[in-house]
């Protein structure tokens, strides 16, 4: 049977749609803004994670539908209110808010482009959501139905399989070779021929049809073994589709993408371009272009690397800032004893913030934070310790490679951990995290990486400036890592414009930070594969820098004190910088509001 044929048969034994689940009709917003913004934010996040744990399967076009839809109504909401009626928490809260639907709209729209690159390789796909979407809506199966679905299910993913190509080993005027994005061009293709595909989208694709898997898995779990006949019927046709999708999800990660399932060391990212970097820029209210960002990347480790080479002489290197380096990272604690130093570092920060009033630190925050272990796994993606009410302790463990162990010890020595203990926890992600669930808690699902992480950033600028280095080892560790930052606006900018490749981008760590090669290749890979955000590495730096010039706006020009805006900005939530801006500020945004803070002043 062709793969078309199998395909109509599969479409034919599909089941009909059930009776459809009423519209979203958005709450009475006028009554829900008497409480305040804070009840018109939480009703909506509120309603919009019950539609995705409603229509769950992830990839779903009526998933994708109902949350446009629901997007719709809220924008058009927001529209109708009184704008003017509102404090300048409220308008920050609308702005926010107006700004996360348009972003999550541009989401969606970028979900279906991505889904059509792969739409060719997916075929059987409406097969699976359909069957998911009729158990959710509690639709009956007739179990001999379900298994011919199944049986062919299984047929037409084995039939995919064998058409799907890596782009380069197809030759040239294959009928139905597809271009990089995976789509065929010109007329259909013969139901045989073969399918090209990119390293990319099959890596992409593979992830997909994963997710296909599980949902099917939870669609058979739901009868299997309790229904009898269902089973009876079913359990064998359902191994086959199981075994074949996961046999298709393989041949597109080893085969096409060129990744094997145990490699841990290949990298394989995933560009967004530079009009999806704008976006994102956007979404963020940085008004700056990704070129921009990157040429104040280079003036910023031009400082750093002018610092770095005064501290390289006062310790008898000159100019050989490498040596230098060399010499701190020696400096390392025994095997067994970093828990002991990051405990002693974490104290001492706590004490020099106190001593010069920076920033209130609740007795209470401080005894809640904890301390494990990282596994040695993790270490291949984080190679430095995490913090937050964890903090999460990378060193090399007995059953590391000697030349991994030595690299770990040299990567986290004291020097490097006095400059970021209190990065992870005071005044750092810790304090961060205690405010965070403690005030303004309606906008976490603003949160975003220029504050949570440019707010540790900047603390590192302010230590910096408070004198918190105790000598030139210090600040060559406290160095080290704000030219770290500096190269990961240029490494992940780089990288998603097109412009780096995952192996030049660990050169530029090695050879611009001085990293381990060990060390950089675990950043690049957690940059560009470990589920972070585009503008995530990025945001380190330049949300330090947001920071640093609000404190010279409104601490340098006498309207708070240091501790005052310190806690002022806790306060007000994990949210873009420019809008913690005007809260402290008490600004009355204009309901025609875009960014145009040009916050850096060269």
């Amino acid at each position: 049977m062709s793969a078309a044929s199998l395909l109509v048969l599969v479409l034919t034994l599909a089941p009909a749609p059930g009776d459809v689940a009423p519209p979203y009709v958005a709450p009475d917003v006028a009554a829900l803004v008497a409480g305040g913004m804070r009840d018109v934010v939480t009703r909506f996040e509120t309603d919009l994670d019950a539609l995705r744990r409603r229509w769950d399967a992830p990839h779903s076009s009526e998933r994708r539908a109902r949350e446009s839809h629901h997007l719709a109504v809220w924008d058009a909401a927001l529209d109708g209110m009184d704008y003017e009626a509102l404090d300048v928490g409220g308008r920050v809260d609308w702005h926010l808010l107006r700004n996360r639907i348009a972003y999550l709209r541009r989401s969606l729209e970028l979900d279906a482009a991505r889904w059509e690159e792969s739409a060719a390789l997916l075929t059987f796909a409406d097969v699976v959501h359909d069957l998911h979407e009729a158990r959710r809506a509690l639709e009956p199966v007739e179990p001999a139905e379900a298994a011919a679905r199944l049986d062919a299910l299984a047929e037409a993913v084995d039939a995919l399989r064998e058409r799907v190509v890596r782009a380069e080993d197809a030759t040239d005027g294959e009928a139905g070779a597809a271009d990089d994005a995976g789509r065929a061009d010109g007329p259909p293709a013969a139901d045989d021929a073969p399918l090209a595909v990119s390293p990319l989208v099959a890596n992409r694709t593979a992830g997909i049809v994963r997710s296909l898997a599980k949902t099917l898995a939870a669609w058979d779990r739901y009868r299997a073994g309790y229904d009898p006949l269902y089973t009876w019927w079913c359990e064998r046709p359902y191994a086959a589709a199981s075994k074949a999708l996961d046999a298709y999800a393989k041949h597109l990660r080893e085969t096409v993408a060129g990744v094997a399932e145990s490699d841990d060391d290949t990298i394989l990212g995933d560009p967004i371009g530079r009009e999806a970097l704008l976006v994102e820029l956007r979404r963020e209210f940085v008004p700056y272009t990704p070129e921009e960002l990157m040429a104040i990347a280079e003036r910023e480790l031009a400082w750093c690397q002018a610092r770095m080479l005064e501290a390289s002489a006062e310790l008898g290197f000159g100019d050989d800032w490498r040596a230098a380096q060399e010499h701190v990272k020696s400096l390392h604690v025994e095997p067994g004893g970093q828990p002991e130093l990051i405990r002693q570092l974490a104290q001492e920060a706590v004490d020099f913030l106190r001593e010069r009033d920076l920033v209130t630190v609740p007795g209470y925050a401080e005894a809640l934070w904890r301390m494990e272990m990282m596994t040695p796994q993790r270490q291949k993606y984080t190679p430095y310790f995490t913090g937050g009410e964890v903090i999460s302790v990378s060193f090399p463990t007995a059953g590391m490679e000697h030349d991994d162990k030595l690299m770990s010890m040299r990567g986290n020595n004291v020097h490097f951990s006095r400059a970021t203990v209190h990065h992870e926890l005071i005044p750092g992600h810790h304090l961060q995290g205690y405010m965070r669930a403690r005030h303004a808690t309606h906008r976490m699902p603003f949160g975003t990486p220029f504050w949570m992480e440019g707010w540790a950033l900047y603390w590192e600028m302010v230590l910096w400036d408070a004198g918190f280095a105790q000598g030139p080892e210090d600040r060559v560790g406290m160095l080290f890592w704000r030219k770290h930052r500096c190269a990961r606006i240029l490494f992940s900018l780089g990288f998603h414009l097109g412009e780096l490749n995952p192996d030049e981008c660990i050169e530029l760590l090695v050879e611009r930070v001085g990293h381990e090669r060990a060390n950089a290749t675990a950043e690049v890979r957690r940059s560009v594969q470990g589920g972070y955000g585009p503008l995530y590495q990025a945001a380190y730096m330049l949300g330090g820098l947001q920071l640093r010039a609000l404190h010279r706006e409104v601490v340098g020009g006498g309207a708070m004190t240091d501790r005052e805006f310190h806690d002022a900005v806790l306060h007000e939530g994990s949210i873009p910088v420019e809008m913690v801006r005007a809260l402290v500020t008490g600004t009355l945004l204009p309901r025609d509001f875009r960014t145009t803070w040009r916050f850096d002043d060269g």
